[in-house]
């Protein structure tokens, strides 16, 4: 039997290795450290590393796969082939090398269009119509690696990225378990990308949630669509920040940046249409409705408060 190190970090890799635990051996687990979480900063485990202590797989959270011990763990496990699912990490030439069947990688998007940390977030940013997932053989570039298969998945009006990451999930699970039979045997020939085709998603940043409305409201809404869950789209407001998990668009010309109610709910003017904000979060507090919001903040439309500021 083929021995597999798997390495993954989010919840859009629990299922890339689940599906290799019941059909294949997985000698080890690769995943990043415990992170803090919320207020407290207490550390928490991503899911994989959750997922592996509930199968009682071996499991190391290098911080740096670089390290000297994390590469010696990775000879003792001695794999036939290492399979990868957002794993955060950059696989260096050593690696790679390492097993005699390569690494492939379950990637978010059509390759080569969205190469980089966040595939999912910017197919959603450029109002793409679909996406998808591609398992490739990885090489020393950002994910320039040849195609063994690829399938294709419709973005739906009202995706997020949280809810677009999770169907993309399952499909990767599906295709990899389609493809790497036909790997393993043989049987599936890899295809070059074409580079000139390329397009790149650089890693997200908390500050890349901020609203700018000197843009389009619908190009807006997708920006809110993008970065929820995280980083969390978000304006200014009350010395603070007031996150936007869901939004709107409506025709209007309101002046950009200027706060008013449309429709019973808080809204920002934009350089084309009326972006509605239909649920928020004020610092500190729990999501809700905008209309609840509202009850509670009625001098959001005020004059002398109207500007949405950016910082």
């Amino acid at each position: 039997m083929t021995r597999i190190v798997f390495m993954g970090s989010p919840d859009f890799a629990v299922p890339t290795l689940q599906v290799l635990a019941r059909h294949h051996e997985v000698i080890g687990v690769v995943t990043q450290p415990d992170r803090g979480s919320g207020r407290g900063r207490t550390l928490k485990p991503p899911p994989i590393k959750t997922l592996a202590d509930e199968l009682g797989l071996n499991v190391i959270q290098p911080e740096k796969l670089r390290l000297p011990e994390a590469m010696e763990q990775l000879r003792r496990w001695s794999p036939d082939l290492i399979v990868v699912a957002a794993f955060g990490q950059i696989l260096k030439a050593d690696v790679l090398a390492l097993p005699p069947l390569g690494c492939l990688n379950v990637h978010a998007s059509l390759l080569p269009r969205w190469r980089g940390a966040a595939p999912i977030q910017a197919a959603i940013l450029a109002g793409d119509s679909e996406t998808g997932v591609t398992i490739m053989k990885m090489d020393q570039g950002v994910d320039t690696g040849e195609i063994l298969n690829q399938r294709a998945l419709k973005i739906e009006e009202d995706d997020t990225a949280g809810s677009l990451s999770a169907r993309l999930s399952q499909l990767g699970e599906d295709l990899l378990t389609e493809t790497l039979p036909l790997y393993l045997s043989g049987e599936l020939k890899p295809q070059p990308q074409d580079g000139n085709k390329a397009t790149h998603a650089p890693m997200l940043k908390k500050e890349d949630g901020l609203l700018d409305f000197t843009k389009p409201a619908g190009e807006l809404v997708r920006h809110v669509h993008a970065f929820n869950p995280w980083p969390g789209a978000y304006l200014a407001w009350n010395e603070g920040t007031l996150k936007v998990h869901q939004a709107h668009a409506e025709t209007g010309n309101t002046p950009q940046g200027q706060r008013l109610v449309y429709g019973g709910q808080p809204a920002v003017g934009t350089r084309g249409g009326i972006l509605i904000l239909d649920e928020v979060q004020p610092a500190g507090k729990k999501p809700m409705s905008g209309k609840a919001f509202l009850a509670g903040n009625r001098g959001w439309a005020d004059p002398d408060r109207s500007q949405a500021n950016t910082f």
